[in-house]
C-alpha cells in the first residue's frame, strides 16, 4: 500500500542551493517524488497553508518568509505512514534540537529558516496536497 505526503523545500533551502541535497535524502530513503512545482508562493495560499497559526504572534513573519522567494512543492510517495518517514528524515522543527543525520540537524541552524516543511499527519497531508496539487486530491 502506498501513501502520499506534501513536502515544501522552503525559500531558504532554494536560496542556499540545497534542493538537490534534500531531494537526494528523500530518494535515498526509498521515497518517490510524484509531483513537483517550483513557484513563488502567493500570500493567500501561504495564509491558507499556515491557517492553524493565524492570530499567533509569529504568523506575519512566517507568511513573509514563505513568500519571499521561490520554493519547491513536492508530493512524496512511499509506504503507509510516509508522512512520519519524511518527518524523521527532516528532523526536529528547531534545528538546535534536530539530530545529526537529519536534514535540519545537518543543514540548518535557525528556527525561523529550517529549510523544509512536511505534513504532520495523514489528514494534513490530504489537505495540503489538495491546496498545492488539486489535481492529485483524493
Amino acid at each position: 500500500m502506498s501513501d502520499r505526503t506534501l513536502v515544501l523545500i522552503k525559500p531558504d533551502a532554494v536560496e542556499r542551493r540545497l534542493v538537490g541535497e534534500i531531494i537526494s535524502r528523500l530518494e535515498r530513503k526509498g521515497l518517490s517524488i510524484i509531483a513537483a512545482d517550483f513557484r513563488k508562493l502567493d500570500r493567500d495560499t501561504a495564509e491558507r497553508h499556515y491557517a492553524e497559526h493565524a492570530g499567533k504572534s509569529f504568523f506575519p513573519e512566517l507568511v513573509d518568509f514563505i513568500t519571499r522567494s521561490p520554493l519547491l512543492a513536492l508530493v512524496v510517495e512511499g509506504p503507509t505512514g510516509t508522512w512520519q518517514v519524511v518527518r524523521n528524515v527532516m528532523g526536529a522543527t528547531d534545528p538546535a534540537q534536530a539530530a545529526p543525520g537529519t536534514i535540519r540537524g545537518d543543514l540548518s541552524c535557525k528556527l525561523t529558516e529550517n529549510l523544509i516543511h512536511g505534513s504532520d499527519s495523514s489528514s494534513s497531508a490530504k489537505r495540503e496536497i489538495a491546496l498545492f496539487f488539486p489535481q492529485l486530491a483524493d
